[in-house]
């Protein structure tokens, strides 16, 4: 039904209906006529009605009601839905309104129901470059130059169009050569110009998945879905993170959305494939390992770290798994580089420095061994750890000391006889008088070698002392200040010793 307005009455255009002469009132013939006059019911057209609505949208797009400027305009549409301005005014709504997909829809449809109207292509391109479509932008810049060739209105966005171009290059070009944190950086110059490009933001989380910002990639994703619940690509980038944290069972459900969605989609396709590779690597290994087959499991877990050089927490349980095995078949050297890679992807894989810590300290090396348990004691205060840490600086301790054991050439476990044929040994190596010919330095060297070989003796000869240099106490209070390696030698070889002696 046409809408319809009352206008007040008037001698010239009044429409009233006849009188009735037999008409009579109820009331008595004394009384006076009363008159009734008809307003007249003039529809308004829909041009009218229409041009009403535009101007209180206009009216609460200046006290930035926009949601409100937004529901007029298009009821000014609605009765007037071949205007150009009409759809120009709601394209600037929801550009305030970041809608831009809209925007840009109006934006065009003006331009189509009147190709000289300038405010529309000023909108159509703003509203591409925002949402990253500088195609769309140059095509349009160059229909309005064919119209306008004198108009300024777009000279900022032809600038704007040149950047994106540029800045698209440069993503393409990095993107292939797998130099993510370029991408990025270029991504975040081109998001500056295109605000609300999702094309950009999504390659930008696909980028920061692959560089282990998983949380950063996460949101970018999610703000995504919730969208678009049917956007692939942010469905897939999802399913990347979820890779990338580890959690391979639920990427892959991901992946596999991705292609019920499209069927084509070759990053799906081969995510998917690789998740279920390194899945089964992994298994495979776990088994081998837990089966006591450590050498097979160790070029499982090898064939594994070669699948995905970014995926950093499964790489790094892997390269764990594999120093566990190393240890397992002696290679502790081995173990230790691989805990070393490990601390390189996350340097608090408590489990990884606690094993560096314990190859360490097999190999010796006490003071790296004390520096892996520092480290590990500060990510988790346990008095097990503690224990560790105090047991290595004991060693260290004891490592800096002189090596009784080690002068004379014989094991912790050497007894008396063996200690003595031993210090007899050395002894008549290092005696001064063997060496009168040697040069200065040479005899100096045999002489401390000699001393040495004389306290090691009287040490590991006197069982307190024994007993209290393999306890780990100082050498210094083990009272060897007073030896003399002459005494000593002619002591055990003149007085008392058990063995003749001769040059």
């Amino acid at each position: 039904m046409d809408p319809i307005y009352v206008r007040s009455s008037s001698s010239e255009d009044e429409d009233m209906p006849e009188e009735n002469p037999n008409f009579e009132m109820e009331t008595s013939t004394s009384s006076p006529e009363i008159k009734r006059e008809c307003p007249e019911i003039i529809p308004k057209d829909n041009a009218t009605y229409a041009e009403e609505k535009k101007n209180l949208g206009n009216d609460q797009y200046k006290a930035q009601n926009y949601q409100a400027a937004l529901k007029l305009y298009s009821e000014a549409i609605h009765y007037c839905p071949e205007s150009a301005p009409y759809y120009g005014n709601r394209s600037a709504c929801y550009m305030m309104l970041c809608n831009y997909k809209e925007a840009l829809n109006d934006a065009r449809r003006s331009v189509q129901l009147d190709e000289k109207f300038e405010k529309g292509y000023v909108r159509l391109v703003k509203c591409c470059i925002i949402l990253g479509d500088f195609v769309g932008a140059e095509q349009a810049i160059k229909k309005f130059a064919e119209i306008d060739p004198q108009s300024k209105a777009l000279r900022g966005e032809v600038t704007s169009c040149q950047q994106l171009r540029t800045l698209e290059t440069k993503i393409n070009d990095c993107y292939g050569n797998k130099e993510y944190r370029t991408v990025v950086f270029h991504l975040d110059t081109a998001l500056k110009i295109a605000n609300a490009a999702n094309k950009y933001k999504l390659l930008k989380a696909e980028c920061l998945a692959y560089l282990g910002r998983i949380d950063e990639a996460s949101d970018i994703a999610v703000t995504a879905m919730k969208i678009d619940p049917t956007s692939v690509d942010a469905i897939f980038i999802r399913g990347l993170c979820l890779y990338y944290d580890d959690n391979l069972d639920k990427g892959i459900l991901h992946f596999e959305r991705v292609l019920q969605l499209d069927p084509d989609h070759s990053k799906a396709k081969q995510m998917r494939s690789k998740s279920k590779l390194l899945k089964d690597k992994k298994e495979k290994g776990n088994t081998l390992f837990k089966s006591g087959h450590f050498r097979d499991a160790a070029t499982v877990y090898t064939e594994a770290l070669q699948i995905d050089e970014f995926n950093t927490r499964m790489n790094s349980k892997l390269y764990y798994n594999r120093a566990l095995v190393n240890s397992k078949i002696g290679n502790l050297r081995d173990s230790i580089t691989d805990c070393s890679k490990v601390l390189d992807l996350d340097s608090k894989y408590l489990k990884a420095l606690l094993l560096r810590a314990r190859c360490n300290n097999d190999l010796e090396k006490f003071e790296e061994c004390v520096k892996d348990y520092e480290t590990a004691y500060q990510i988790q205060k346990s008095a097990d750890i503690k224990n560790l840490l105090r047991e290595a600086k004991f060693a260290l301790k004891k490592s800096k000391r002189k090596d009784y054991y080690k002068i004379l050439g014989v094991s912790k476990t050497a007894t008396d006889d063996e200690i003595k044929k031993a210090y007899k040994k050395k002894a008549m190596i290092h005696h001064p008088d063997r060496h009168s010919s040697l040069s200065e330095d040479e005899k100096k060297e045999q002489e401390v070698k000699f001393k040495e070989v004389g306290e090691a003796y009287a040490i590991l000869s006197d069982p307190k002392k024994k007993e209290r240099f393999d306890s780990g106490m100082d050498v210094e209070d083990l009272g060897r200040g007073d030896i003399d390696p002459n005494q000593m030698f002619q002591q055990f070889f003149f007085n008392g010793g058990d063995f003749s002696f001769s040059f």
